[in-house]
């Protein structure tokens, strides 16, 4: 009889995951979460150009480790919680505005310019803050879809809205989670926005983090490029010829006098070395054209061989 069943789906899984699952996940080891935080940062500071007169930064504050019920405690009574589902993680995502950040984008979007002093109160939220945070969960929602796109295909499904804290539950509240806090800078005031993620959400897509060369890279902008083309094509550099070099004791460097020939062994049939910087570029041939010496440029010079070629007998 044959005592050994076929795994299971979880007992087929490597014991290393095992253990990597339960210890969480190390963020100095998944750098495109960095990137994908800062690319909702721009994105979201780019949704927001198209609603508000006033300029407005976003900009990715850190990003943090802990127990969910731990980060949503600090923001008990003073934030609006967005509550998001993602069916292709079988997951909820968590965003959140403070007070001040729903503030100040109630200013920005009704076209206040910061001369009045910012509002300073602990009442609850109206219903055109929590309407204002709707929109905004949609916006972000939409960024977060963007960003993840890198690593994962994702949406993000607004489900409720929180003031409490504690009804914000997308799990048990001492599962770890990883948030970011970005922070919010328009009219001389701002505010927090947070998102957070339950790292089990994450855990599935730990080797695309890992790697620094996910997804595409950002468009080009084509007027730059071209300034940038510009600048650098008039920029000056100063080329050095070398005919020949050589190797001379101290004692007779030091005999050289002033109108004292030196001999040298380099004919017209040899290369010239082109170099800026210290840095050799080509191999030239040394010729005259209309009363000054010229170089014509034969071949690029390949630093490994020239290596090789300096040590290996010949």
């Amino acid at each position: 009889m044959n005592m050994h069943a076929p795994p299971n789906a979880a007992g087929s899984r490597d014991i290393r995951d095992l253990l990597l699952d339960a210890a969480g996940l190390a963020l100095d080891k998944l750098p495109m979460l960095h990137v994908i935080f800062d690319r909702l940062a721009t994105n979201c500071a780019e949704s927001l150009r198209q609603l508000a007169a006033s300029q407005a930064y976003y900009s990715l504050s850190h990003v943090e480790s802990g127990r969910i019920g731990d980060i949503l405690d600090g923001y008990e009574g003073n934030a609006i919680a967005g509550v998001f589902h993602s069916p292709e993680w079988d997951s909820h995502v968590i965003v959140g505005f403070d007070r001040d950040f729903i503030f100040t984008m109630v200013e920005v979007l009704f076209g206040a310019d910061g001369t009045e002093p910012p509002i300073d109160d602990e009442r609850s939220f109206s219903n055109i803050e929590t309407r204002i945070a709707i929109a905004l969960f949609e916006q972000v929602a939409k960024a977060l879809q963007a960003c993840f796109a890198l690593v994962s295909r994702a949406t993000f499904k607004l489900q409720r809205q929180e003031t409490r804290m504690d009804f914000a539950v997308i799990g048990r509240r001492n599962n770890l989670a990883v948030c970011a806090k970005l922070l919010l800078q328009a009219i001389n005031r701002g505010g927090e926005m947070f998102v957070l993620i339950p790292q089990a959400a994450l855990t599935p897509m730990r080797q695309q983090l890992a790697s620094t060369t996910a997804g595409e890279s950002s468009p080009r902008d084509p007027t730059w490029t071209k300034h940038i083309r510009g600048e650098v094509g008039r920029t000056e550099v100063r080329l050095r010829a070398v005919l020949e070099e050589r190797e001379v004791t101290l004692g007779d460097a030091a005999a050289l006098r002033v109108g004292q020939l030196l001999p040298l062994q380099a004919t017209t049939r040899s290369r010239v070395r082109l170099e800026s910087e210290e840095e050799p570029l080509f191999w030239c041939s040394l010729g005259q054209a209309q009363g000054s010496y010229v170089l014509r440029i034969e071949d690029a010079i390949d630093l490994d061989q020239e290596f090789l070629d300096d040590i290996l007998p010949r």
